[in-house]
């Protein structure tokens, strides 16, 4: 039995769908998948027909078995948001075919597919949640081959061999991050395999699972941090005079996670009660500007963190003018990634990146 060439142009079609709108975190680290699916194997026909022929038989017809059940566990080392190197165990299933000759007998063969496999992966963060990733290896695979044929020349009563050997394996596949620990993989596969027989062919595994990273830890749920600046207090004259205005700078740090949901832009319930909490200390404060300034995490391109920092800023805005402040008061900008305040390297960091910041500029009615 050979095994050729089996198509994945349909994985890759889903691939190149869904893509185009899953980062996983960036964060160094050891982890762990399992994944299942469907494989697939090519079965030469026309070759086992000629080489029954070839023996003097005659009217060959065959039914083949060429899909199966296949899946796969592994761990790897992730060096960074875009390298890693993975190893594994996968059983691709069972394969096989029957064939009938005209009154002659039958011949029945099959071959069963398992091994160890080590890879080089490469990923790329395409948004907050999505990623895509590539990779390429070596597996180290086990083929078992079995025929059963009822005419002597042709195998009989049973006849299996076996045989292990390296080929290369490669694939393609997307990732979408539930949280900094765990995420979800599709993905496609093609194993080179060498059969016990003298052949050679491939075998695709269309799959899905999950992965956890170890040592990632959930980001803190907010961080208000209030930092007036130094209020300068005019020295008092002799006589008693009416409070005078002071001018004061406040600024205060939001964690992106207390405004919004993973990856969104509208302000949640929790959110809404920090900025309430806010605007509750601004109470007697004669409130000349608001600045409020959106920042991400480097997890995903420039113009994709650009934008939601921005909508976020946005949004900010559109509450704190919800409740009574002037729009023309508040101002608005987004930073992205531009000014990390930590090490994007850790999920620690990332989450003090992620944050929104309102600068309130305006004058205090001091006692003197």
């Amino acid at each position: 039995m050979k095994l050729t060439r089996a198509s994945g142009t349909l994985g890759l079609a889903v691939l190149a769908v869904i893509a185009s709108p899953f980062a996983v975190a960036d964060e160094a680290g050891w982890y762990v998948g399992a994944n299942v699916g469907q494989s697939r194997a090519k079965i030469d026909d026309a070759r086992i027909t000629s080489s029954l022929m070839g023996r003097g038989f005659s009217g060959v017809s065959i039914d083949d078995d060429d899909r199966d059940t296949g899946y796969k566990l592994y761990g790897g080392y992730k060096f960074n948001k875009n390298f890693a190197v993975e190893g594994g165990y996968f059983d691709l299933g069972k394969f096989g075919y029957a064939a009938t000759m005209d009154q002659q007998g039958t011949l029945n063969g099959n071959i069963k597919i398992k091994g160890l496999n080590l890879d080089l992966v490469g990923m790329l963060p395409i948004t907050e949640k999505f990623s895509v990733f590539g990779r390429v290896g070596v597996n180290y695979a086990e083929a078992k081959d079995a025929f059963r044929g009822t005419q002597s020349s042709i195998y009989a009563p049973d006849v299996t061999r076996s045989k292990r050997d390296t080929n290369y394996k490669v694939g393609l596949g997307l990732q979408y991050a539930f949280t900094d620990s765990l995420a979800m993989r599709a993905e496609v596969e093609r194993y080179r395999i060498n059969d016990a027989v003298g052949n050679k062919g491939d075998i695709d595994l269309v799959s899905v699972g999950l992965v956890y990273q170890f040592g990632s830890k959930a980001a803190a749920p907010a961080a208000l941090a209030v930092m007036p600046e130094p209020v300068a207090i005019a020295a008092a004259p002799a006589a008693v005079v009416p409070p005078a205005p002071v001018p004061v700078s406040e600024k205060v740090t939001f964690a992106a996670e207390a405004l919004f949901d993973f990856d969104k832009s509208a302000v949640k319930p929790d959110g809404r009660a920090a900025l309430d909490d806010l605007l509750s200390k601004l109470q007697g404060m004669d409130t000349e500007v608001m600045i409020t300034v959106g920042h991400t995490d480097s997890v995903g391109s420039d113009a994709y963190n650009q934008k939601l920092s921005m909508r976020r800023a946005e949004a900010v805005k559109a509450y704190l003018i919800s409740k009574g402040i002037q729009a023309s008061r508040v101002y608005t900008e987004g930073k992205g990634e531009a000014q990390p305040i930590a090490d994007n390297r850790t999920a620690q960091g990332r989450a003090k990146n992620r944050r929104v910041t309102v600068e309130v500029v305006g004058s205090r009615t001091v006692m003197q």
